[in-house]
């Protein structure tokens, strides 16, 4: 081994450490990491500089601009309200309706302001009607956490994966490209917390409300990784503004539509978009500096630095080699069941960003060994990597729920496990189907 693989490698180990302890912020562990690279002369800033000015961070950040713009204008508050009163008047359906159009709009929006938003109706409204608030608070975050695997601007991983395989010479993603199996493990885990999510979470221990105001502190302070945005942005009602509303939304609908059409790509679209938001006075320079999230861009530049050393001191490719070597045997649908099964179980303790970084190079090459499409195999992380159900700490909506249902680890452990089990049957026998290999 090399002194620049060691000390790749060396950096890799004591970042994933860091992260798995969560005593110090995820992006402050990346950044850090990438700093060490570059002090060491394992890489120089010709190498890194790309990861600051990739696609992914350009789109990561206009869809949040936009993203913020909708929801400071009062618009998905509005929603929010408007379906807690059809639940109020139907009952646990309209509950689980309501469900499910939070999960829908997890596939285009940031599912963390949905979840704050939604929580409290979804609690109120339950009681009202004479059930537990157990029974759909975390159904809530799980299905937006599904909801968000099902469009390429879903969630910040989709986008990370996408990047790294374009990069790698792989032609990009559509929009709408991996809906069809994303949507089809959704189905399955939905109908599966409909079913027998209720009877798993055990019975409601009583005791004082927990406010959304109290939850999030508890989430500050538990959620060193903040790779899905600070919550606090979210608090509190937005008065209903219908001129930037029907603004914010009519360039959201055109930059989605820009690129489904692919008439440009997801990123010039999106930029394009933000700076008309900027330039209308729809928002302003400052609100879309406050929404923008620099603790994400940060955290998936920094992991995608560390992904580059890996790759330049030739450690990646050392390490595929050695996984090819033990998978040779395989069809390929068993080497997508582990590669699955290996990026789910990398998610439950680190970032999606950092899995996605370690994994993507690993699915291409791993395909390539078997000489089939490396298609199936980036969908599979693109899934594993989000769909990581089994602890209450992986995701930022799963603590925000853990607080105000007043749920126990293993509550989520007993619903989130066989959850995870059954998503991924799901997805290695739907994945095949829309990406054959």
């Amino acid at each position: 081994m090399t002194l620049p693989q060691a000390i790749s490698l060396a950096v890799l180990l004591l970042v994933v450490a860091a992260l798995i302890q969560g005593k110090v912020r995820a992006d402050v562990v990346a950044l850090s990491g990438a700093a060490v690279l570059l002090a060491t002369g394992t890489l120089r800033p010709a190498e890194v500089q790309g990861a600051f000015a990739s696609p992914a961070i350009i789109a990561l950040a206009s869809l949040f601009v936009i993203a913020y713009a909708m929801e400071i204008s009062g618009l998905l508050d509005l929603m929010i309200r408007m379906g807690g009163r059809l639940c109020a008047r139907i009952g646990a359906a309209g509950i689980w309706i309501m469900i499910v159009f939070c999960g829908a709009a997890s596939a285009f929006l940031n599912n963390t302001p949905i979840v704050v938003l939604a929580a409290p109706v979804v609690r109120d409204v339950s009681r009202s009607i004479g059930a537990s608030p157990r029974r759909f608070l975390m159904p809530l975050s799980y299905v937006t956490v599904l909801g968000g695997c099902c469009t390429l601007i879903g969630t910040s991983t989709n986008l990370l994966v996408n990047d790294m395989a374009r990069s790698g010479g792989q032609p990009a993603f559509g929009l709408f490209e991996i809906t069809g199996p994303a949507l089809a493990v959704a189905a399955v885990g939905g109908l599966y917390l409909l079913l027998f999510g209720a009877r798993l979470m055990g019975q409601d221990p009583g005791g004082e409300d927990v406010t959304m105001e109290a939850a999030l502190k508890t989430s500050e302070a538990r959620h060193a990784d903040v790779s899905v945005g600070d919550p606090r942005l979210f608090a509190g009602h937005r008065p209903f503004q219908p001129r930037k509303a029907l603004a914010a939304l009519a360039v959201f609908v055109g930059v989605v539509a820009v690129a489904a059409a692919n008439l440009a790509p997801i990123a010039a679209a999106a930029f394009t978009g933000a700076v008309v938001l900027i330039l209308l006075r729809i928002i302003t320079a400052e609100e879309a500096y406050s929404g923008m999230r620099p603790e994400i861009l940060l955290l998936i530049a920094g992991m995608v630095v560390i992904g580059i050393a890996l790759d330049v001191t030739g450690l990646a490719a050392a390490s595929t080699d050695a996984l090819i070597g033990v998978t040779r045997d395989l069809s390929p649908f068993w080497a997508l069941v582990l590669l699955y099964g290996g990026t789910l179980f990398l998610t439950e303790a680190l970032s999606n960003a950092t899995v996605a970084v370690l994994i993507t190079p690993v699915a291409v090459a791993l395909a390539e060994s078997l000489g089939v499409s490396p298609r199936p195999f980036l969908v599979a992380v693109m899934i594993a990597a989000s769909a990581a159900f089994a602890t209450p700490f992986g995701y930022q909506t799963n603590v925000l729920v853990y607080e105000m249902g007043r749920y126990s680890y293993m509550d989520f452990v007993r619903v989130g496990l066989p959850l995870n089990l059954i998503t991924w049957a799901a997805a290695v026998l739907a994945i095949p189907v829309f990406f054959p290999f």
